[in-house]
């Protein structure tokens, strides 16, 4: 790869943690970065597969380096983490499973509507008024609601570990409705879950040889970079509005894949 693809993979990787940092979808960065950079060399639908490891190779230590920094709330939250760390790392396993196994062109076919999937869970997010957060956490919660967390967390691992773009938002969505806590500790269960998605990923695309690691090394030094960035940032930056230009790249993006389908069709 020549010297300036590579550096525009890597502050790709920059803008998408730092966006990971303020708002959420720095996946919707990385992936068509790497795809166009990938695709001349494997071929579309080979490199829909390769992009989407690589990219999240590439962003999951800024993952881990989150769950870090949410130590302390995560004490707080250990019985849901306990709770949920299982059904995410089998989630995990059977959507990146899913990409590896299943033929490449099924994935490079959803592609478009995976993005377009993630786009519109981050316009619904910011568009519907959230309900305020509890405070305290609920002292019970009935078995069935328990037993529906467990299964909703797995279906959205799942979904984590095939495409993963905007899987936070679902996380927090389900968080929020079992009252867990206050939004540090519901972003510190999120921030881990997460972590644990991503993780299990890379192992099964490394195990099943889909990570480019010339790209995803670099690009994970500079996306650790822009996480930092990013929360530093994020104090003079109002999220709200980084989040509307990844809309905005998103929905354009979708639309260009699909252009990109019905041309070669």
């Amino acid at each position: 790869m020549p010297d300036l693809s590579l550096l525009w993979l890597c502050l790709t990787a920059l803008v998408a943690g730092a966006v990971n940092s303020v708002a959420g979808g720095g996946t919707l960065l990385t992936f068509p970065a790497l795809m166009a950079a990938l695709t001349p060399l494997r071929g579309a639908a080979m490199a829909a597969v390769l992009a989407n490891a690589t990219s999240t190779a590439a962003l999951v230590p800024g993952s881990m380096a989150g769950a870090w920094g949410y130590r302390h709330k995560v004490r707080e939250a250990r019985r849901w983490l306990l709770l949920l760390i299982g059904p995410s790392l089998v989630g995990g396993t059977v959507g990146s499973l899913l990409v590896t196994r299943l033929p490449a062109r099924i994935f490079a076919i959803l592609v478009p509507w995976l993005i377009l999937v993630a786009t519109s869970l981050m316009l619904a997010d910011s568009l519907i008024p959230r309900r305020t957060p509890r405070a305290v956490e609920r002292e019970t919660h009935s078995g069935a609601a328990i037993a529906g967390l467990v299964l909703f967390q797995f279906v959205i691992a799942v979904y984590g570990g095939y495409f993963g773009a905007a899987m936070g938002i679902l996380m927090l969505s389900t968080l929020t409705l079992m009252g867990i806590g206050d939004i540090n500790r519901m972003n510190a269960v999120k921030t881990v879950l997460t972590a644990c998605v991503n993780g299990i990923s890379v192992v099964v695309f490394a195990f099943d040889d889909k990570i480019e690691w010339t790209y995803a090394l670099p690009m994970a030094l500079f996306a650790i970079v822009g996480g930092y960035l990013g929360a530093r940032i994020a104090l003079r930056i109002h999220p709200r509005r980084v989040r509307w230009i990844v809309i905005a790249i998103g929905f354009g993006l979708s639309g260009w894949f699909f252009y990109r389908q019905h041309a070669g069709s």
